[in-house]
């Protein structure tokens, strides 16, 4: 079996662009991955499409070799977006792999631990920055059977808060504990946007809301300061999402006080690389808990990973909150129980996912359709203006 071709296709979800990647083969057989990096769709489509002739003629099912090829042909390190579009091609790879032997990747991984996995909401508030628009979001949220949200208060804050603005954000989560009480877990995600002096402000500020983690609590440029923030911090820190090595996590656990890692599969290089941390927070005795804000292809990934890691702590959801066009956009969609909160595994061979790329073609990248938590009512998720 060999790659023939590689179709990329760069779309608008709303507020977000998402890239899919479909790799061809000879025998018929394709597979669906996806290379999803806010801000940067087009780039990685154009870096997806310069590394395919390392691809063309290989055999997909040699995905760490093709996985290698792809990241040592080319001389200079491309970071992030290298990675990236590693992950989306390596990924439709591991789909291939899957489908070529008649069962899921995670089949592939070891078999499953667990027939389901615990989930929290994300993208669920597109509303004013205030506590009781914040409850009024999360209402149908709770009623869908989420008994775990993640959000950022902190509106445009950057480097140091306010204390009129730390108040604030401190009224909106205390809004949603009083309302929907202790059994609602509350997940804060920080952005990396303070110093590590007001990142423990600000948490010792919320800390008495019983809060469940404390995301990416300051800078990205170094691991350090995280671990600085996680030994003195009131709740329990979470970081790694914007991490592209596997050295990276490595750095992370030396540091101590970390003990739930979040890979983001895309930004990894893909799956393989991905259970590699998983393996690594194993051995540290810490927990992973993937990134994902991208596509309904890059949930099924997480979901795969769900499946066979031990150590796989509660995923991250975003696909309910979607355009309600995506949803014809695949073929499968997990369920959410709402007993529970817990999200169903996938079960076809692969991926377990296909992709309707004619509906995605006919919603065409925005260059609009970003985040940025710095501009002023970004809580809304309305993209950028004209």
């Amino acid at each position: 079996m060999k790659i023939t071709s590689i179709e990329t296709c760069a779309l608008s979800a709303g507020w977000k662009n998402w890239l899919l990647v479909k790799v061809c083969t000879d025998s018929g057989l394709y597979g669906i991955g996806e290379g999803t990096l806010n801000g940067f769709i087009k780039t990685t489509e154009t870096a997806v499409q310069e590394l395919q002739h390392l691809a063309l003629g290989k055999d997909p099912r040699q995905v760490n070799q093709l996985s290698k090829t792809l990241m040592d042909s080319v001389s200079l390190d491309g970071g992030h977006i290298h990675r990236t579009a590693v992950a989306a091609i390596e990924v439709a790879c591991w789909d291939i792999l899957g489908k070529s032997l008649g069962v899921p990747i995670y089949q592939l991984l070891g078999g499953q631990v667990r027939e389901t996995v615990a989930a929290y909401a994300n993208g669920w508030y597109r509303t004013e920055r205030t506590p009781e628009h914040f409850v009024a979001a999360a209402e149908p949220v709770v009623a869908m059977g989420f008994n775990s949200l993640k959000l950022d208060p902190f509106g445009t804050a950057q480097g140091f808060i306010e204390d009129d603005e730390l108040q604030l954000a401190y009224d909106i989560v205390r809004a949603l504990r009083e309302r929907f009480g202790p059994g609602l877990r509350i997940l804060i995600d920080v952005h990396a946007r303070f110093t590590e002096v007001d990142a423990l402000r600000a948490a010792r500020k919320l800390a008495p809301l019983d809060l469940y983690w404390w995301e990416e609590p300051t800078t990205r440029e170094r691991e350090q300061p995280a671990n600085a923030v996680a030994r003195q911090c009131p709740i329990r820190v979470a970081t790694g999402e914007m991490y592209d090595t596997i050295g990276q996590f490595y750095t992370l656990a030396a540091g101590g006080g970390v003990n739930i890692f979040q890979p983001e599969p895309m930004s990894l290089g893909g799956i393989s690389n991905t259970l590699a941390v998983a393996n690594l927070a194993l051995a540290h005795g810490s927990w992973i808990a993937p990134h994902q804000s991208g596509g309904p292809v890059a949930t099924a990934v997480c979901l795969q990973l769900a499946a066979c890691v031990p150590n796989f702590l509660i995923q991250e959801h975003f696909d309910a909150f979607n355009e309600p066009w995506v949803r014809e956009l695949v073929d499968w969609h997990p369920v959410l129980n709402p007993a529970n909160g817990h999200l169903s595994l996938p079960r076809a061979p692969g991926l377990g996912i296909d992709v309707d790329l004619d509906l995605a073609r006919a919603h065409p990248y925005d260059p609009k359709a970003y985040l940025n938590i710095y501009k002023d009512g970004w809580e809304k998720r309305l993209g950028q203006p004209a």
